[in-house]
Order: structure tokens, then C-alpha cells, then sequence
């Protein structure tokens, strides 16, 4: 059973719970007397298993149990207990025949525990990881009004009822002073609790965290605007300009449909970028009538952090009417693309990315044969209002591929959402993932494969004397189908894909040395990924938090050119989040806490899915202040789950320094 199982699983006893011990409150007010003892112990039961689920779930890590384990079941467990001694007693009692009903005591101790069940329900959902003192206290403080105020409507004070001329009693004018104090006390309790929980709340926070490492040095500080790319190409290449003009159009599909996008050059995607190893790309970005503003950042290509495109960190946002140029050495082989980087969950989802390939330059992979009639198809994958589109078209797309020729198609998942892929009709290999190439990548075949928000998959294969399909999201009726010229077959008959299992890539291909020793890591830094309420850019949210923040308030995380730096990534949410840094391919090393043994696998955005911890990986050897963010475009803009990398002696003068946005967007 999954993590994520086991997390659903405890909330769905967590409201078990709840409705129990409240049931029991009702009917012990209501005087059901039958039923009353019976709903009691039915709670004390599911509190049990509560018990077992967390204890379950601290196996997986305290990151999925910290605030049930420090807050949550000791409340609950703390009273439930006294119900059960106030209560129970009394409901024997009363079965017997020895007394005449329950005390106002018993229930307004059993409507405390239900109270405690849903206080650290809710604490789970609106606070989540890490648990502050704050709000415990404020969550204490609301339990502890919530039974004050059970006590006022359940025991009413003797001289406002019926009985009044009891309380003139001695022993009846000692139990209202007992009553009072008690009543005066706890109201003490619960206003001192909450006024703590408050101020504590505002206290700042740390603005940047080490890992770990050594803290801010006193060395010279250089600016990301001086960190831009290099002015010539390598021996033996050119230079490759282009001009890409961002505008709104409207885009014509193939099957007629019309789309109102946004667009590099009127293009659903923009023009393909491609460049040659050791050539200079030189791109001069102009804005034509976005309103918003818009920069072009080089998705997985490691360019220096000045040609980075983060919007309030690397450079301001190109205004329409305004250019900038973009400068970089194409020294990285493979398959990457481009996109804006300025309030992106709309941009990108509007049209404005386009794809960016870089061939090596003896002008062939060492993966690859030599051959006269190569297919090579780069293939960015969007959807666009509900509308799945493979390289910008609608409808099923079809290409001649001779038999015998190698073929490579180029993933790219432009989405926010992962995609899954499935290759029918050859045994293929893939052969790179996210622009790096695998060790030994193996043929497989009748497999899914899961491509992440972000990511890339380069798919190599012979072709066969048939059709080859490729199919999107188990979608049988669009997708490519590559076809041997001169085939009369007619439409490929392709066979349900959903029951394909899904390859594990951490167990595909054969290992190889890795130019560091990741367990010789000089900072380590934990990310848990949840939701809870948070400050995003300055207004209060139901966010995707980090740690319990959300952007701009979560710490810069501190590195120093030369350090090895591991990231652990714990998803406490139900969501998935396919996590990107900026600048660095990350070595994966482990999923929960089973280690990757094919491979190599080096990637720029991960899946990390509900219940999972991934441990990663890299060297800081590409100066700057980076962005590190959920690659779920609304996760990071809307809900806030983006921080930065930044390296010691970086500075920015575009307004990203800790209290700024990039851009106000991801």
C-alpha cells in the first residue's frame, strides 16, 4: 500500500472519528441511554485505529505525521480519556438502575474530544508541515473555548434556571463557585493560549537557510545581470540569430478549430530553435502586444544565470514595445525547449513556448547508426482548452518513416499535468530523458511511459515494415502514426493501452561512475511539499506550500560554487508536483528509500507524486540565484510553492531580493 493510500486512508478514519465522538456527544445530550454507551465505545475504537494509521505512517517519515504525532492524537488522546472516566461510569450507572441520567460533565467531555478529533483534522489541512508552536497554542485555545462555551449551553449557571432556589443551598452556592472558577479559569486559558499562538505568529522568519553549509561569506558580490552567456561560439561554429516577436493571433488547426493564443511569431508553438554543438544561440525577444510583460526562459538548457529568464531575478519582464536579447553557448546536446517565464500558468497555457533541439556536432548520437533517410520528429505535447495538441496539431498526424530507418521522436510535455505515453506497433529504447542520455538503455516494449510536467523523452527505434503508433493519455483515436511509404493498410488497429504497466525508469539501463559521491553532500536541504493556509505575495491563501510558507516567504536556500547538494523531496499532499530547479540537471538517488539502480538518471523536473520522497542530487557549479519551484504552473504562481537557489556573493538588482516576486508570477 502506497503512501499516498495510507494518507487518504487516515483521513478517512480522522473523519470517523470525528463523526464518533461527536454522535456520542449527541446522544448522551438527547438521554439515549441505549444507544449512548455504545457510540462511546465505537469512538474510543476508531480512535484506536487511528492509532495504527499514524503509527503506519511514521514508518513512511515524521514529515506525514509530525503535527498528528505532537498535536493532534495526544489532544484526542488526552480527552478521550476523560470522557471515557466522566462518562462511562455514568452510563453504567445509569443501565443498572443507579442513576437517573448522565451529568452535564460526561457530555460536555465527550462534545471536548470531538472537538480535539476535528481541531487536528483541521490542523492537518490548514497548517500541515512543519507544525509551529503558534498554532498549536492557537488550536489548544480554540478546543479549550469550544468547551467552555458546550458547558454554557449543555450546564447553564443554577440562578438563570428553573432551580435556581437550589443554589441558595450551601453546597449548591459551592458548586456554582466551583463551577465559575473553573469556568473563569478556562476562559484564562484559552485567551492567554490564542494571544501567544497570535503573537507568535508574527515573529519574522529566517530569510535564507545553509543546509547545513557555512553561512553568508564577506566575498565580492556579483551581479546576475554580469552573469550573461558567451560572446563567440566554439571552434567550428556559427552563429544562429533569431528574432522571435511575442503577440496575441488567432491560430487556424488543422481540423479547422480556431484558438485565440497567445504566440512567438503567430506560431502554436513558436518556431523551433535549433542549433548545432558549440554553436551561439542568439535570440532577440520582442513584445509586441502582451500586456502582462513576457521572457523567454531555456527550459532544462543549464545557460548562465543571466540569460535565465526569471522575471524580478534575472532581468524585468519585456513590456510590449520593449526587446531583449538572449545570448548562450549551445555546448548541451539534446532535447529542451523554451517558454515564458512571466505569470507562465497563463502564458504557457496560451501558446507562447516553443521547443529547442541541439544536435551534436559530428552530427550524430553515439546512440544512433548513420543512415540517409533519418526521421527525427521533435513532438511538444499541449493541451489547449481541453484540446490535446502533438506538435501544435489537433488531429491524428501521420508521417512516412521508411522500414529500416532509425527513428527518434522527441517528447516534450508543455503541460502542466503529466502525460502517459505508449509506443505500439515496434520495440523501442529511450535514449535520453530530459536532454541527457541514458547508459545502455534496453528495448522494451508494451509499456506506459509517465512524462512529467516539464519533461522530455527521446524515443529511438528501427522502423518496422508496419505502422507505429504513438498514443497520448491511452487516447486510441489521435496521436502520430508513423507509416511505411506506399502502406495501403488502412488505419492501424491499435489495442487498449490503459492495463500497460508503467516502466520505472530508476531500474532502466545499466549504472555508471557519476562525477561526484552524493553521500559526500556539504549541504542537504528537506523540501515537504503540502497545502495550508500562507501568505502568498503578501495576501493570504490556501496555498502549495514549502515547509509550511508560501512564496516569497520561503527561505533562499544558501550554496556555494563547488558544493555537492542534496535535496530531499516529501509530498504530504494529494497532488503531484513535478519539481524543477533552474540551472542544474539533479541526479536522482532514491524514491522512497529505494535506490536508483539503472542508469544514471539525470533530469530537470521529477514527478513527485502524494505519499513520495525523492532524494536528488547535484553540484553547484553554474553561479546565480536560481529558481526552485513546482513545475504545476498553478501550484507555483497561484499557490505559491516556488523559493530560490542562491549562491553565496550573487545579488540581483532587478527586485528579487527575499521580500520581492519574480515577475509576480512563476
Amino acid at each position: 500500500m502506497t503512501t499516498g493510500l495510507w494518507i487518504i486512508l487516515d483521513h478517512v478514519v480522522a473523519l470517523l472519528s470525528i463523526a464518533a465522538w461527536f454522535a456520542a456527544g449527541v446522544t448522551l445530550a438527547l438521554r439515549r441511554i441505549r444507544l449512548a454507551p455504545a457510540v462511546l465505545v465505537a469512538a474510543v475504537l476508531v480512535t484506536l485505529v487511528r492509532v495504527g494509521t499514524v503509527a503506519m505512517l511514521a514508518g513512511r517519515g515524521w514529515w506525514f505525521v509530525q503535527e498528528k504525532v505532537l498535536l493532534g492524537l495526544p489532544m484526542l488522546g488526552a480527552a478521550g480519556a476523560v470522557a471515557v472516566l466522566l462518562a462511562g461510569p455514568q452510563l453504567l450507572a445509569v443501565r443498572r438502575g443507579r442513576a437517573a441520567g448522565g451529568s452535564a460533565r460526561g457530555v460536555v467531555s465527550v462534545f471536548t474530544a470531538g472537538y480535539s478529533a476535528l481541531a487536528g483534522l483541521v490542523v492537518t489541512f490548514l497548517v500541515g508541515y512543519p507544525l509551529t508552536l503558534s498554532a498549536a497554542l492557537i488550536t489548544i485555545s480554540l478546543v479549550c473555548a469550544g468547551a467552555l462555551l458546550t458547558a454554557r449551553v449543555i450546564a447553564p449557571p443554577a440562578e438563570n434556571t428553573a432551580d435556581a432556589g437550589v443554589a441558595q443551598a450551601p453546597e449548591g452556592r459551592r458548586a456554582i463557585s466551583r463551577r465559575r472558577f473553573l469556568g473563569w479559569t478556562g476562559g484564562a486559558v484559552a485567551v492567554t493560549a490564542a494571544g501567544a499562538g497570535t503573537g507568535l505568529s508574527f515573529l519574522p522568519a529566517e530569510s535564507v537557510t545553509r543546509g547545513g553549509g557555512p553561512g553568508r561569506s564577506s566575498r565580492t558580490a556579483v551581479s546576475v545581470a554580469d552573469l550573461r552567456g558567451s560572446g563567440s561560439p566554439a571552434p567550428g561554429g556559427i552563429v544562429r540569430r533569431q528574432v522571435l516577436t511575442a503577440k496575441k493571433a488567432t491560430v487556424r488547426l488543422p481540423s479547422g478549430r480556431e484558438i485565440d493564443a497567445w504566440t512567438y511569431d503567430g506560431e502554436v508553438p513558436g518556431p523551433a530553435i535549433t542549433a548545432t554543438q558549440g554553436d551561439l544561440v542568439e535570440v532577440r525577444l520582442r513584445n509586441a502586444d502582451i500586456e502582462d510583460g513576457l521572457t523567454l526562459h531555456w527550459h532544462g538548457y543549464d545557460v548562465p544565470c543571466g540569460e535565465d529568464g526569471a522575471p524580478g531575478v534575472t532581468q524585468l519582464a519585456v513590456a510590449p514595445g520593449e526587446e531583449f536579447v538572449y545570448r548562450f553557448r549551445a555546448d548541451q546536446v539534446g532535447t529542451y525547449w523554451y517558454h515564458t517565464h512571466h505569470a507562465s500558468h497563463i502564458g504557457v497555457r496560451k501558446g507562447l513556448y516553443g521547443t529547442l533541439v541541439v544536435e551534436p556536432r559530428d552530427g550524430q548520437r553515439a546512440d544512433e547508426p548513420s543512415a540517409a533517410e533519418r526521421v527525427d520528429l521533435t513532438l511538444p505535447v499541449h493541451t489547449f482548452d481541453g484540446v490535446v495538441l502533438i506538435a501544435g496539431r489537433d488531429d491524428r498526424t501521420e508521417h512516412p518513416a521508411p522500414p529500416g530507418a532509425p527513428v527518434r521522436l522527441r517528447l516534450i510535455n508543455t503541460d502542466s499535468d503529466p502525460h502517459r505515453i505508449v509506443l505500439a506497433g515496434t520495440p523501442f529504447r529511450i535514449s535520453a530523458v530530459d536532454g541527457r542520455d541514458l547508459n545502455q538503455p534496453g528495448e522494451v516494449s508494451d509499456v506506459g511511459l509517465r512524462l512529467p510536467a516539464g519533461g522530455r523523452f527521446d524515443l529511438v527505434f528501427v522502423m518496422p515494415d508496419t505502422v507505429v503508433a504513438l498514443v497520448v493519455d491511452d487516447d486510441l483515436v489521435g496521436g502520430l502514426r508513423l507509416r511505411p511509404p506506399g502502406d495501403t493498410s488502412g488505419a492501424a488497429r491499435i489495442e487498449d493501452t490503459s492495463d500497460l504497466p508503467e516502466l520505472d525508469l530508476l531500474r532502466y539501463g545499466a549504472p555508471a561512475a557519476v562525477p561526484f559521491d552524493p553521500r559526500k553532500a556539504d549541504r542537504h536541504f528537506t523540501m515537504v511539499l503540502d497545502r495550508g493556509v500562507a501568505m502568498v505575495d503578501g495576501r493570504p491563501a490556501y496555498a502549495h506550500t514549502v515547509n509550511g510558507r508560501g512564496h516569497p516567504s520561503i527561505p533562499d536556500q544558501l550554496v556555494t560554487e563547488g558544493d555537492i547538494v542534496r535535496f530531499t523531496v516529501v509530498n504530504r499532499s494529494l497532488e503531484t508536483h513535478p519539481w524543477h530547479l533552474h540551472g542544474h540537471p539533479v541526479l536522482i538517488l532514491s524514491r522512497d528509500g529505494t535506490p536508483s539502480t539503472g542508469s544514471p538518471l539525470w533530469v530537470d523536473t521529477f514527478d513527485v507524486r502524494p505519499g513520495e520522497t525523492w532524494k536528488v542530487a547535484f553540484r553547484a557549479t553554474n553561479p546565480g540565484i536560481w529558481m526552485n519551484h513546482c513545475h504545476n504552473l498553478p501550484h507555483a504562481h497561484q499557490g505559491g510553492m516556488m523559493l530560490r537557489l542562491r549562491y553565496d556573493g550573487v545579488t540581483t538588482p532587478f527586485g528579487g531580493s527575499h521580500g520581492g516576486s519574480p515577475g509576480h508570477g512563476h
